[in-house]
């Protein structure tokens, strides 16, 4: 799946050129200052950005924890993505195969996530 990205954002760093999906192993993004970005299924659910994952109505998080090894794997289903739908101009939502659907993964968020030897160094 490919998503045809807007002219502008609000951070020039992160300006998506090209999005490729994949629904059972995540998304790559070319953004526009030529960085690559490469984000795995259990990062993006373990990073989502809604107010019940980070905990924004002054309630606990809940966060997942899919990127942790499972010594159990075989009881839990597969994580993947069911869709992805872009969000005006600036975001990305996605469908999860656990129900989860309420976040929004703004462009901004998606490049502070990139976890690349490059982007960690500037932490």
């Amino acid at each position: 799946m490919q998503i045809v990205m807007p002219e502008e954002t609000k951070n020039p760093a992160a300006e998506p050129e090209h999005i490729a999906i994949s629904k059972s192993t995540g998304i790559k993004i070319d953004w526009k200052d030529g960085h690559h970005s490469e984000y795995s299924l259990e990062l993006l659910r373990d990073e989502c950005p809604c107010a019940t994952c980070t905990g924004a109505h002054g309630t606990k998080p809940e966060k997942t924890s899919y990127s942790k090894p499972d010594p159990f794997p075989m009881y839990k289903p597969k994580l993947k993505m069911n869709s992805v739908e872009p969000v005006g101009r600036y975001a990305l939502r996605i469908f999860w195969n656990d129900g989860h659907s309420t976040g929004i993964y703004s462009f901004d968020h998606l490049r502070k996530l990139c976890g690349c030897e490059q982007c960690r160094a500037h932490r």
